[in-house]
């Protein structure tokens, strides 16, 4: 049952499925008959009754044609799943009408053509196979964009029935709505494609991390060089400051890859959280499998017993096999994707204290690099206050793109730290002023006092508890703007907020002296 034009077939794997059984149980009931030609019509017209009351008791599309492609059986499944009814159908050869436009033949027309394996190389190429389990019979899935809303992708298996003399009286066809499960498997190679990009994106992000905390050990190894040179005659002092600055610089440092690694804990407890899910359903489904497959043993001997097949039926419908057997290969593969999640996660986490000293000046757009910094410290800033983006107009700028990442961060976690008991904002501006950009950090968290605003720049000094802070950050975002020729400002008022507001020249003038003091 092939469509032209189709967007997709493959072939199923032949395997025991429901319609596989249906096909063995109805050949085993015409050939345990006795031969057709001595039946007489009240047996005949028993045997169809028979045969059409078994088949409207399963749940699958079924199609019984014979030997003059004429539809002797029509299941309720199949009414309801290809919208004709019974009486439409039976006695006609319109069994390609839900299929198809236009009459051709169906996949079981095909079984009773002698010419079979012409006719389906030319109508199927590589979208058929042959059944390895029934004797005859073919299977192939393909879309039917006529049936549904949307049209459904079918597997579909067709299959000669045979008489006790082995002469074929007509075939059979068997049609299941594989739809949901094509559409599951598209959409977890999106979630596996949309799973790579985010691992591409954290690892650029503990990059930009890494080359931030490499400035920033190298700016602090020149303040300590210009201070052991130009104040010989403080030697000593010099020496106890350089010692004290090394802690502080370890201290700053493990500060800031805490706070990333606190980001990448709370990222590792989802795919966590799906894992475990999953194991305990797939515990849930062996067990019930089990139990099914442990009837089946204790009734082998009595199978041919109506009785028996009612009640394995009964069990099949309550633990849903067909479905089992289907699920639970998806969730041990989720399973293995979350898995390797949390490793990259692992390793990309140890890649961060990575050092990279190739720091060069560039011509950048700054929005995305601050985009990327606000990722980075959301963990740290999404429990105390909203981040609010007001981007404008602005060119790209030269600069050393990830020392001005590292001078946005330090102002928004200190804007977070500033927050009272209360949710507050902070704001992000760009906007340019004639050759230059300006960049603002707002917030309207508690302020600071005016006594104290001649000081915030100076290193080591700062206002939180000991233990919360070293005091450099501020220093060496003031550092890393005079490098690039701006300047920082500050605006406060008590109980009102803070800005920071940082203005940046569009092209470097002299950039020798600053690279060779990185």
């Amino acid at each position: 049952m092939n469509k032209e034009n189709s967007q997709e077939s493959n072939s199923e794997p032949d395997s025991i499925t429901p319609a596989t059984q249906i096909l063995n149980r109805v050949n085993c009931r015409l050939e345990s008959t006795v031969s057709i030609n001595a039946l007489s019509n009240d047996v005949l017209s028993n045997l169809g009754i028979e045969l059409a009351q078994f088949l409207d008791s399963t749940p699958i599309c079924t199609i019984v044609i014979d030997m003059t492609h004429t539809v002797t059986h029509w299941n309720k499944a199949a009414e309801f799943f290809l919208g004709y009814s019974r009486a439409s159908m039976i006695g006609t050869s319109n069994q390609w009408r839900p299929f198809y436009g236009y009459p051709r033949p169906i996949l079981a027309d095909l079984i009773l053509d002698r010419e079979i394996d012409v006719k389906v190389n030319r109508l199927y190429q590589d979208r058929l196979a042959k059944s390895s389990l029934i004797d005859g019979a073919y299977h192939a899935t393909d879309f039917f964009p006529n049936l549904g809303e949307n049209g459904l992708w079918l597997h579909f298996t067709a299959a000669p029935l045979f008489d006790r003399d082995g002469k074929v009286m007509g075939a059979i066809e068997i049609l299941e709505d594989i739809t949901e499960r094509r559409e599951a498997q598209h959409a977890l190679e999106h979630a596996h494609t949309n799973l790579e990009r985010l691992v591409i994106h954290r690892t650029n992000q503990l990059k930009e991390a890494n080359s931030r905390l490499e400035s920033d050990l190298q700016y602090r190894q020149s303040i300590e060089h210009e201070l052991m040179t130009r104040n010989a005659e403080l030697m000593k002092v010099n020496q106890d400051l350089s010692s004290a600055q090394d802690k502080l610089m370890q201290s700053e440092k493990m500060a800031s890859i805490g706070q990333l690694a606190a980001g990448v804990a709370h990222e590792i407890n989802n795919p966590i959280g799906y894992i475990f899910s999953n194991i305990g359903s797939l515990e849930k489904y062996v067990d019930s499998l089990f139990e099914m497959l442990r009837f089946y043993e204790s009734i082998e001997h009595q199978i041919s017993s109506v009785e028996s097949r009612e009640q394995l039926k009964k069990m099949k419908e309550q633990f849903e096999l067909a479905y089992l057997v289907e699920d639970i290969p998806e969730l041990i593969e989720q399973s293995k994707e979350g898995i390797d999640r949390v490793r990259k996660i692992v390793q990309d986490l140890k890649d961060f204290s990575r050092v990279d000293s190739n720091l060069e000046w560039q011509w950048v757009n700054l929005h995305p690099g601050f985009d990327s910094t606000l990722n980075v410290v959301n963990n740290e800033v999404k429990y105390k206050a909203d981040v609010v983006k007001n981007y404008g107009d602005i060119p790209d700028i030269e600069c050393l793109p990830s020392q001005i990442n590292q001078v946005l961060l330090n102002l928004v976690v200190n804007a977070s730290h500033a927050m009272g008991d209360e949710r507050g904002t902070i704001t992000l501006t760009t906007s340019r002023e004639d050759d230059h950009v300006i960049i603002k950090v707002e917030d309207n968290g508690s302020g600071i006092p005016p006594e104290l605003l001649t000081r915030i720049f100076d290193p080591f000094f700062t206002t939180k508890p000991i233990g919360k802070g070293t005091g450099l950050g501020l220093s060496l975002s003031y550092g890393i703007v005079k490098k690039h020729h701006g300047e920082l400002s500050v605006e406060s008022r008590l109980g009102i907020g803070t800005c920071f507001k940082i203005r940046l020249p569009i092209q470097q003038s002299d950039k020798n002296i600053t690279s060779e003091s990185q």
